[in-house]
């Protein structure tokens, strides 16, 4: 199988029978670890049980942030490292990780104090190698946040961070490496793992997570990056330690609500934690929750009442006449992050207290990688390759990545904006240049109110190996989430455009769009399920 022909027929007849190293996980980290893998030469395979960023990685805060509450806690590190990463995506991916101003207001009695908030923020700017941040005093504050709350604010700090499509920045990740010679498959799930008389990793069992076929693939080395699943691979060596599953959950109302062109940072007057509202893909984000998750991880996680009520609380805290309720939410996002914790009852550790540092342990030639942040994921990457060395062969590459600052631009792409073909460069990479075809056949008018484009639908149904239609609606693009009803209301549109790169009948068309309703409506609808009952 070529490297660069990726498209919706790879399955496990057409990959190789030996590889390198083998990384189980889709999202930002396996992809990461995969790119790293392939830039470096190596013959990578990267599988994923379900879709590709199916989960986390695609229901993020869309955050490329130093994680500015974490100098608190005295991480130092974790901060300084987040923010030489918030800065290098910054230049690496233009047009995908975009700068994006912050505005805390200082409430007094609730959060941070204004010197703590002036001290951290020094920090901040000392480790980006810039100054980034500004006070305002009270009435400046108010002006760039209509109707927000004028009882005890004392003043609002300003400082400079970033935000990415989460999903996209796997998915750049993964085609990239493709496009170098890598391989990598969806709903192909990591069944089994092979050893020698020794012990040492000699072959990965793949499974196709929907017909069931398996293969066996030759291999020395396994990474292990599928997060909440790290352990069904791999249990953790430390004593009395284990995966905590937290989940955070976000609702999305439409833009016009509430104009915002920037991140409001602020917080929650129960607990103090911080939440923040933002502008994003032509909609406004309220998140997050970071609460205990007790369901299965193998379905779909949705909001629960006491979330939708904990950030509908937040929020009617800072803008109290805005009157925005959850009815008017668009969708609702719920991730599930993985944190190392001690199996004792969490040690009474608050979900919100758990560290959000990486860990990685091996296991002669099966290396577990987990935790961390998405700002941080290419660091997670290189601990885990540096952990693999031992069962893996010398690189044949110094290019420790792929990653090509300016994507060439096809000229036939001239009738965009400016503006328009840096997005696209920086979410499709080299790939950009197929979207002339695309452009031709179905225009640049964008989906509805969205910032995505009909021909990047047309391109994700074509390219980007979808198997089902939340593929495509949820990951490729994000119209599932930003679209009223997931986009149901627009169904006959996107079939009309996606059919030509899906090979589906009749009967098929009619079975996704079922399947896609049901799945919208159990687990991204703005109000809680019966199901999802369990936060």
């Amino acid at each position: 199988m070529g490297g660069h022909d990726v498209n919706n027929d790879v399955n496990l007849k057409q990959i190789d029978d030996r590889y390198d190293i083998v990384i189980a996980g889709g999202g930002v980290t396996g992809a990461g670890t995969f790119s790293l893998a392939v830039g470096r030469g190596l013959k990578a395979l990267l599988v994923d049980a379900k879709d590709f960023a199916w989960g986390t990685s695609s229901r993020s805060s869309k955050m490329v942030h130093g994680g500015l509450r974490y100098l608190k806690q005295g991480k130092f590190l974790l901060t300084r490292s987040a923010v030489k990463e918030r800065e290098r995506l910054l230049k690496t991916y233009p047009g995908l990780v975009t700068p994006l101003e912050f505005l805390m207001p200082v409430y007094r009695g609730i959060g941070p104090s204004r010197t703590a908030m002036r001290t951290g923020l020094n920090i901040y700017s000392l480790m980006a190698g810039r100054r980034q941040h500004r006070s305002f005093d009270l009435e400046t504050c108010c002006r760039m946040a209509q109707g927000i709350r004028r009882e005890d604010l004392v003043a609002g700090m300003g400082f400079m961070d970033a935000q990415v499509d989460d999903a996209r920045l796997a998915l750049r990740l993964i085609f990239d490496a493709c496009d170098a010679g890598g391989h990598a498959l969806n709903y192909t799930r990591a069944a089994g793992i092979g050893r020698n008389a020794n012990g040492a990793v000699r072959s990965v069992v793949l499974k196709d997570s929907e017909s069931g076929k398996e293969r066996e693939i030759r291999t020395r080395c396994v990474i292990n990056a599928t997060g909440p699943f790290a352990e069904t691979l791999q249990a953790c060596p430390r004593k009395n330690f284990h995966i905590r599953p937290l989940r955070g959950s976000h609702l999305i109302f439409p833009k016009d609500r509430y104009p915002l062109d920037r991140v409001i940072s602020f917080a929650h007057p129960e607990d103090s934690r911080p939440i923040f509202i933002f502008p994003w893909d032509g909609c406004l984000v309220l998140g997050t929750t970071d609460v205990d998750f007790e369901g299965d991880l193998h379905q779909e996680p949705g909001i629960t009442a006491k979330e939708i009520d904990y950030l509908m609380n937040g929020l009617d805290f800072l803008l109290p006449d805005l009157g925005l309720t959850p009815g008017d939410a668009i969708c609702a996002t719920t991730g599930i992050r993985p944190v190392l914790s001690r199996k004792t009852r969490h040690s009474g550790k608050s979900a919100s207290n758990e560290s959000r540092e990486h860990v990685v342990w091996k296991d002669e030639g099966l290396v577990t990688v987990t935790g961390g942040k998405l700002t941080t994921f290419n660091l997670l990457a290189g601990d885990a390759l540096k952990a693999a060395q031992p069962w893996l062969p010398r690189a044949v590459s110094s290019n420790f990545g792929l990653n090509s600052c300016r994507p060439p631009m096809d000229g036939r792409l001239a009738s965009l904006t400016a503006g328009e073909r840096q997005r696209l460069g920086g979410r499709y990479g080299h790939r950009v240049t197929q979207f002339s075809s695309h452009l031709a056949d179905v225009g640049k008018a964008p989906i509805a109110a969205t910032h995505s484009l009909w021909a990047e639908l047309r391109h994700g149904a074509a390219s980007e190996q979808v198997r089902h239609l939340d593929d495509l609606l949820l990951r490729r693009v994000r119209i599932g989430l930003l679209l009223p009803k997931g986009g149901l209301g627009m169904m006959d549109r996107i079939r009309e455009v996606a059919a030509p790169g899906l090979n589906w009948d009749d009967a098929r068309w009619e079975t996704e769009i079922r399947d896609y309703r049901a799945l919208w409506e159990t687990a991204y609808a703005p109000h809680p399920q019966e199901a999802n009952h369990d936060g």
